[in-house]
């Protein structure tokens, strides 16, 4: 059994709501939501005496490097941009790791508890290495790890990440959630 995961049910909207295979979970938006979501669903299914085979996350991520075209992208790494450690170092945190990883090729998401759509957030998440920002990435690997199930993070380019992008994203997410259930009805052949 695999677990889907989105932050927003809107993001699962194109999605059927009975998946063979699969079980559900929204976990609501930013990393506190999707941590605690994801260790309730992981605990739960432990306490059942069984493990998930693999968490599958979907959802949208706004782009931040003007190379990333649209589209559906596998995330291999994710790192924070809204922290710093205790030497003021920028994308460091106190005691998480750097940089968490899924164990698959694909791209570096910035993952921060704000909704990027300015320029100079943009140019602060690159410099960190991030071509794609989102609010729970990071979060939902860093558990996955900690539970010793294997992650598949996919995201869709919503939007560009600068300005206007907030007006813009509850236009787009219907159609990036129907490019997701395509992706993953192809990929996972349900």
């Amino acid at each position: 059994m695999k677990l889907l995961v989105a932050a927003l049910s809107s993001e699962l909207q194109a999605f059927p709501a009975d998946l063979s295979g699969f079980d559900r979970l929204v976990t609501g938006p930013g990393k506190l939501m999707a941590a605690f979501g994801l260790t309730r669903a992981l605990d739960a299914q432990l306490s059942a005496g069984a493990q998930y085979d693999e968490i599958v996350v979907v959802g949208t991520a706004g782009a931040v490097d003007d190379e990333v075209e649209s589209g559906i992208y596998d995330v291999a790494a994710a790192i924070q941009h809204d922290v710093q450690d205790l030497d003021g170092i920028l994308g460091r945190h106190v005691s998480l790791p750097h940089r968490v990883e899924t164990g698959r090729e694909g791209v570096t998401i910035a993952t921060g508890d704000i909704f990027v759509d300015d320029v100079d957030a943009v140019a602060r998440i690159r410099s960190l290495g991030g071509v794609l920002v989102d609010m729970e990435t990071f979060a939902f690997v860093w558990v996955a790890q900690q539970f010793g199930v294997p992650i598949r993070v996919l995201r869709v380019v919503s939007d560009r990440a600068q300005d206007g992008a907030t007006q813009i994203w509850d236009d787009v997410v219907a159609a990036c959630s129907a490019q997701l259930w395509n992706h993953v009805r192809r990929e996972y052949e349900v």
